[in-house]
């Protein structure tokens, strides 16, 4: 594989990796991507926001985007498709790509955050749920929602997240999932639910409390799948990030008022494994997240080189770049975006080798590390710009938004640091052994030396 065109978008500490850890595969695939964003995704983001009609409100939550249906039978056409899904774990449903050359891809997809991880159908919330339906669905769920899924012919939700429910707990979760003569019914008020806006929207995957006096907190809930359709189904309302909706797809709140489904179809891996099959899908997202994240802080990142290159703005007699503030915050965010990289690519080279449970740890620190970092690079490449940087002329304010949200999503820094932190503290009692036999052979050393 030829480095170009791979090396306007790949730092050159990235390449020695593709080059011994990628497969021919993986390679040429990665180039066909990094075309396929560079000359589809980046071009059409503007037309994708003017195809969304901002009046009547109606219409914008009814609209299914035309660019983006060009641009997934285009990706389709190149073979760029369900990227996400992995043979190794998934022979039957998989593409024969590892976590590690994925989080590459992701990183390119980063570029065009809102544009090519769709057009690829490689989205949350659908990459997760595609990834319960293939590791959790019997045959029916799967032929019913994860084919149609599998093919981007259908959009859905995970319900966890409730209302007035300290939720990053999940053990908290208290919507409420009853058996009744055959029959399953729920009742709970779910928010933050991704995708329950659109119009192609098809299925919600709920999690609920459905056995509360289970001694193990971690065997009280069960997931069910609810057809948005369904009687006692209501999205109440979108919910705005810093004023963006993301319509038509969004982040809306739910009512699940008295749903009554077939306790036989719903049921999704069995009475009680809510929590289970969660943490299976949660550990994959996050890194997911983490992957395009450091994508849209190298494009913005991009954004502010060539702007404060631009030969027309100067302040006080100088360049922009011939700031010391700027050169220095254009150094920070190399070395912070490429030390952030570097967690990534560990984590996902973590899953494939242990899979989501064995790299818990990895999954953990980049999740609280990256968002962050992104965060600080695009508010940089904003001061950069001035007041554009902040107004819809640029997409450096929305991209913002969207990664100041990802320090909440899949569980909050502080979980994460939490969790982090009393592992490391499971080490003391084996740091305690080690500083202990180092003491005995300094003391041995001293009596040899009769000092």
């Amino acid at each position: 594989m030829s480095l170009h065109p791979v090396t306007e978008f790949i730092p050159p500490s990235t390449w020695s990796l593709i080059e011994i850890r990628f497969s021919a595969y993986a390679k040429d695939l990665l180039a066909n991507l990094v075309d396929f964003v560079k000359n589809e995704c980046l071009p059409a983001e503007h037309l994708y926001h003017a195809q969304i009609p901002e009046h009547p409100f109606e219409k914008r939550w009814a609209t299914v985007v035309p660019v983006m249906e060009d641009l997934k039978k285009k990706a389709k056409a190149r073979g760029l498709w369900n990227l996400f899904l992995s043979k190794q774990h998934y022979p039957e449903h998989g593409v024969d790509l590892t976590n590690l050359e994925y989080a590459v891809f992701c990183e390119i997809m980063g570029h065009a955050p809102l544009v090519a991880p769709q057009a690829t159908n490689c989205a949350a919330p659908d990459t997760g749920n595609m990834e319960v339906f293939a590791r959790y669905g019997n045959p029916e769920q799967q032929a019913k929602y994860l084919t149609p899924l599998l093919n981007g012919e259908i959009r859905s939700s995970f319900a966890m997240t409730e209302f007035g429910v300290a939720s990053s707990d999940a053990t908290n979760l208290r919507g409420s999932i009853r058996k009744e003569g055959g029959k399953v019914i729920v009742n709970a008020r779910k928010w933050w639910i991704s995708g329950a806006g659109d119009p192609r929207n098809k299925i919600h995957i709920l999690i609920g409390l459905s056995d509360p006096e289970n001694p193990s907190p971690h065997k009280r809930h069960t997931i069910v799948l609810i057809p948005p359709s369904t009687k006692g189904v209501k999205v109440v309302r979108p919910l705005k990030v810093f004023g963006y909706d993301d319509a038509p797809e969004g982040h809306c709140e739910v009512l699940y008022d008295n749903v009554v489904l077939d306790e036989k179809e719903c049921i999704v891996g069995g009475w009680g494994r809510g929590f289970e099959i969660i943490q299976g899908r949660l550990g994959p997202g996050r890194i997911h997240h983490c992957m395009r994240s450091i994508g849209s802080a190298q494009r913005a990142l991009d954004m502010m080189l060539t702007r404060v290159s631009d030969p027309v703005r100067k302040t006080f007699g100088k360049y922009l770049r011939e700031h010391g503030t700027i050169l220095t915050e254009i150094a920070k965010s190399r070395a912070e975006i490429d030390q952030a990289r570097l967690l990534v690519l560990t984590a996902a080279h973590q899953i494939d080798v242990a899979r989501p449970k064995g790299a818990m740890k990895d999954i953990g620190v980049a999740k609280f590390t990256v968002p962050s970092m992104a965060l600080r690079v695009v508010d940089r490449a904003m001061q950069s710009f001035g007041a554009e940087g902040i107004s819809q002329d640029q997409p450096l304010a929305q991209m913002y938004a969207g990664l100041r949200t990802l320090r909440y999503a899949d569980g909050p820094d502080e979980v994460h640091l939490q969790q982090i932190g009393k592992q490391e503290l499971k080490r003391v009692p084996l740091l305690q052994e080690r500083n202990a036999l180092i003491k005995q052979r300094e003391a041995q050393l001293m009596r040899e030396a009769k000092l």
